[in-house]
């Protein structure tokens, strides 16, 4: 999505840089041309830069530092800047009565009084003022009172005034009173830009920086923080590199503020090559630096490396921080990591944040993910404050696992608390109508949305109801809404359609659906193999074949399914019919034995169902797919009452999702499985999915 630009995105290069005179650096339509090809290019550029810093020339370049090498990402999706706020929030105090003492102070009109303990509180950085206080402090009550009293304000209150503005989010008057001001010190730049940066307008923010630059030619740590973080809000790498190369010739690069920002920029403009460089040459490396480097890697789906950069911080005696805990918790609920985020959890205790509103928070997102949710309940009734994502993770942690009821009742609560939700509760709990088949509490829920909550649905919830719908058998009354739906349907809306037309074997509106996702994405492999399955499953052998050509044609490579398992904080991974693993032997033997088994409950491969998304070739080995080495695997090396987490590639397929369910149910063990599609937690016989992915 691009990111808006300001009322002066037309002005020319020409224009700013006669007005600005700094041709060494940056120019405004650099930074628009690079925003136009980098956002579309930076999410999937992995190639490995022949030189970090190949803009900047400094002598740490010269001593042969190398970056990490990247292991193969795995997709993960960490907001750090809104993990970050709520943490900043949670540690600053609320102060009621200090707030209350400054709106009784303009209340009175003792205008001075309320400035000073105003500027009292933002200097001491531990008290959070609420909006009542900002909202008696505007600009225009206390600054007109000031001028109409004949007061002429110095330069330090007219930037009192002027970070007032800016505090409470008027920045179209904030940007007046700064124009108007007859002199302009350092810290007036420094606070309209920092509104600037905050208000996500980073295209004025350059051009007033270059304005800045031209007058002062110099700036400060803070300023360069400020711009730095414009460079990472519009993904510009080369702008983020020239501001490095400016901190170093003014000195002060070495500040560890300045440090952090440009590990979090690099990151985030896909270079983590660059970001370890900074982090290697910072001379101190404080907690602040570690979090960034860590969530720098975590960012981009480098979970392993970022586990180990975890353990080099803790192994450096450097304090471990909260928001260092909630990195690591959902790293390891990415890897599937029960053991290392326990350990996780168990350092959030003796560190003294047991209480910590966003690691607790993703403590309940791995434990239910995991099919701890029981765990995932305990930390959730523990948490003394609960915002909504704390609410959202266990809703959808009841969702995943099938227990609709629980996600409902849960969302009622929230209600009934006073938590007002976003869209992503509905979302979550949508999710979890459709998974559970409750169509008609999701409908009831559906038409709230708008009706009592004032929240506009969008595609993805949709998609929810497709996939209710779906469930039900009602492809007609599905396609009906796709048509319907007040936007363009999207890829999640037609595949819900094709989802349910595989179930139902709906032949005609499955390839129609098909064809709409193949014109929407034509290269991906998704698209085809929900459609060849369909095909496969129903005998239609020449449709099938003609798929297989298209694929082929493209050159759409159907790749051999993997799976992953974690004994003692060791992963394992199994391949379709692999042989290489040291208790291959063992493993083939428990899994015939399983095979007979759960061949007396009724069990018989499915010898037609082709595989998704995998080789051909995997037909030949139906009853050692990877997912059931890897499950036969963790029954021989953990203890009876040991739930299994397995980690698959790929969706899985109907005879892997018919035989678990049943080595369940003779095993008496949970397994849960995360493949392509969704959880599925097996227990007893079921499956939470309820047979419908």
């Amino acid at each position: 999505m691009d990111i808006p630009l300001s009322r002066n995105q037309n002005m020319s290069l020409d224009q700013i840089q006669s007005n600005c005179g700094l041709p060494h650096l940056f120019s405004v339509d650099e930074i628009l041309r690079e925003k136009s090809f980098s956002q579309r290019l930076l999410p999937f550029n992995r190639r490995k830069r022949r030189t970090p810093f190949s803009q900047i020339r400094c002598s740490s370049l010269e001593q042969g530092l190398q970056p990490r090498p990247k292991p193969k990402p795995s997709t993960i999706e960490l907001n750090v800047g809104k993990e970050a706020q709520v943490n900043e929030t949670q540690l600053r105090k609320p102060s009621s009565e200090l707030c209350g003492q400054i709106e009784k102070l303009v209340f009175f009109k003792r205008y001075h009084e309320a400035l000073e303990l105003f500027e009292i509180l933002e200097l001491n950085g531990a008290y959070d003022m609420d909006s009542e206080t900002y909202d008696a402090l505007r600009g225009e009550k206390v600054f007109n009172y000031m001028i109409n009293s004949g007061l002429d304000p110095d330069e330090y209150l007219r930037n009192r005034v002027l970070l007032m503005h800016v505090k409470c989010g008027m920045m179209i008057d904030a940007r007046r009173l700064f124009d108007e001001m007859p002199e302009k010190n350092i810290l007036s730049w420094n606070t309209i830009i920092g509104g600037l940066v905050d208000a996500g307008d980073y295209f004025e923010a350059f051009r007033l920086f270059l304005m800045m630059w031209q007058e002062f030619s110099d700036a400060g740590s803070r300023m360069f923080v400020t711009m730095i973080r414009a460079s990472a809000g519009l993904g510009l790498i080369f702008a983020g590199r020239q501001l490095h190369s400016c901190s170093l010739k003014t000195g002060v690069g070495g500040d560890v503020f300045v440090a952090c920002a440009l590990i979090d920029m690099y990151s985030k403009c896909g270079s983590i090559e660059d970001a370890q460089c900074v982090f290697d040459q910072m001379p101190e490396k404080t907690t602040v630096g570690w979090n960034s480097i860590i969530a720098g890697y975590a960012l981009h789906g480098y979970s392993e490396e970022a586990l180990s950069m975890y353990y080099e911080m803790r192994d450096s005696g450097v304090k471990i921080d909260n928001f260092t805990f909630s990195i690591i918790i959902r790293i390891c609920a990415r890897l599937a990591s029960l053991e290392h985020a326990k350990q996780a959890h168990a350092g959030l205790v003796r560190h003294g944040f047991g209480l910590d509103i966003v690691a607790n928070t993703a403590l309940v997102d791995l434990y239910s993910k995991w099919g701890r949710i029981e765990d995932a309940k305990h930390v959730f009734d523990m948490m003394p404050h609960k915002n909504v994502i704390s609410w959202n993770a266990l809703i959808a942690g009841y969702g995943n696992h099938g227990r609709g009821v629980e996600a409902v009742e849960m969302f009622e609560r929230m209600l009934h608390e006073g938590m007002v939700p976003n869209h992503v509760t509905f979302l979550a709990v949508l999710s979890a109508c459709s998974y559970s088949g409750l169509s008609d509490r999701g409908w009831e829920i559906f038409e709230s949305m708008s009706r009592d909550h004032k929240i506009k649905p969008r595609a993805m919830h949709y998609a929810c109801m497709i996939e209710l719908l779906g469930r039900e058998g009602l492809l007609d009354e599905a396609f009906a809404l796709i048509k319907d739906a007040p936007f363009k349907p999207t890829v999640n809306m037609w595949a819900a359609l094709l989802t349910a037309c595989r179930v139902h074997k709906n032949f005609e509106l499955g390839k129609f659906a098909a064809e709409k996702l193949y014109g929407m994405g034509p290269e991906k492999l998704s698209n085809y193999v929900v459609l060849l399955n369909i095909y496969n499953s129903s005998g239609r052998l020449e449709e099938a074949a003609a798929v297989i050509q298209t694929l082929k044609r493209r050159g759409l490579r159907m790749l051999p399914a993997c799976s992953w398992i974690e004994i003692k904080k060791q992963p394992y991974g199994f391949i379709s019919g692999d042989k290489c693993h040291a208790q291959s032997k063992e493993i083939y033997q428990k899994l015939d034995e399983l095979m007979l088994e759960i061949s007396k409950h009724g069990y018989v491969p499915q010898e037609k169902f082709l595989l998704p998304d995998v080789d051909e070739q995997e037909e030949r080995v139906l009853l050692y797919h990877s997912e059931k080495l890897a499950i036969a695997f963790g029954l021989i090396n953990t203890s009876d009452w040991t739930p299994l987490q397995i980690v698959q590639s790929h969706r899985i397929c109907g005879d892997c999702h018919s035989a678990i369910k049943l080595i369940a149910l003779v095993t008496r063990r949970e397994i849960v499985v995360r493949d392509a599609s969704r959880f599925h937690h097996f227990k007893d016989g079921s499956c939470s999915c309820g047979d419908y992915w």
